[in-house]
């Protein structure tokens, strides 16, 4: 991994503060319930969770933007939840709360809020249970939600298209999108699911985990060189300038677009919950790249990032505070 000096890191988290970055996908409500475990159900051999209490949370590419926030940039998100639903209202106050913007939150009469709820016992997770539309977004939803790209794209200083399958980027929406983009000369980074895995061409950063890769290219990555190959294999299909593959407790993978390729080492100390973590990755690279770091700079900060929020239970957003002192204390 690249050493980053603390002080090189603070420069750029103090650059990030006058930059804007644009998140559009997938908005999604985290419920998650607590509780504790201390009996199996009579009914079928699985535990009975006594709960404690309840929190919602901003998932997905809301989550996404709550990260872009913490880090101290101004993220305007961009998504559709669904028209008079308790989890819309519920995803909508909680962006007010946070001083995240909500014009960009369109809403879609056909559709309802995509809710994921966590049961957690003993700081485990017991089961998620998903409500959700994964309905693609066409027609007059689809150029809404374009028209509003198009206009704000002169107040931002980079993009994240970040897709879950649940219809927001569809082949409509990407097939408008995607020139804009390119003609806007900004720095555009992708984290993609499988459905539309090769749609996105042409794009600055395209960052995909080891599981979607094997899916996509129907291969099993079983060591270095085989992912190194498969980075580059995504590169010329897509036409990708860098490619970084995520790679769980093996840390990442990035090639960058002069073919040079670089492992950026885990920095977990300790692991309670993956959740959210490329979220994070996603959010910390673009902030980075919009500060005027370089690739293999911002996915090193990155790196930090998601050692960081790991140890957290639940997707909770990295703050530029708590990356700060895992910088330091690494370089001590």
């Amino acid at each position: 991994m690249t050493r980053l000096t603390g002080d090189r890191i603070r420069e750029l988290l103090k650059s990030v503060s006058d930059r804007a970055v644009l998140i559009i996908g997938d908005v999604m409500l985290d419920k998650y319930v607590w509780g504790h475990v201390r009996r199996m159900s009579p009914e079928a051999p699985v535990p009975v969770v006594e709960v404690e209490r309840e929190a919602f949370h901003l998932g997905g590419a809301a989550n996404v933007a709550s990260n872009v926030l913490s880090l101290g940039a101004e993220p305007l998100l961009v998504g559709l939840r669904g028209a008079d639903d308790p989890a819309g209202s519920e995803l909508t106050g909680l962006m007010d709360s946070k001083g995240l913007r909500t014009t960009g939150l369109l809403i879609d009469p056909d559709r309802q809020t995509t809710v994921k709820t966590r049961i957690i016992a003993h700081q485990q997770h017991v089961v998620r249970a998903d409500r959700e539309d994964r309905t693609a977004a066409e027609g007059e939803v689809a150029t809404r939600l374009c028209d509003f790209v198009e206009g704000a794209l002169e107040t931002v200083d980079a993009v994240i298209l970040q897709d879950y399958n649940k219809g927001v980027l569809s082949s409509e929406v990407l097939e408008r999108l995607l020139p804009l983009l390119h003609e806007s000369g900004l720095p555009v980074a992708v984290d993609p699911k499988f459905e539309r895995f090769f749609d996105f061409r042409g794009v600055t950063l395209f960052k995909p985990n080891v599981s979607e890769v094997e899916m996509a290219l129907s291969t099993n990555l079983v060591d270095e060189e085989s992912v190194i190959q498969a980075a580059r294999i995504i590169q010329k299909r897509l036409e990708a300038a860098n490619v970084l593959i995520t790679r769980g407790s093996r840390g990442m993978t990035l090639l960058e677009e002069d073919g040079t390729t670089t492992q950026v080492g885990a920095r977990a100390r300790q692991v309670y919950d993956v959740s959210g973590a490329g979220d994070t990755v996603i959010a910390t690279i673009t902030a980075m790249l919009a500060a005027g770091a370089d690739i293999l700079e911002a996915a090193t900060v990155a790196g930090y990032a998601a050692g960081v929020v790991v140890g957290e239970v639940g997707a909770v957003p990295i703050r530029a505070e708590a990356l700060m002192a895992a910088v330091d204390e690494d370089n001590e």
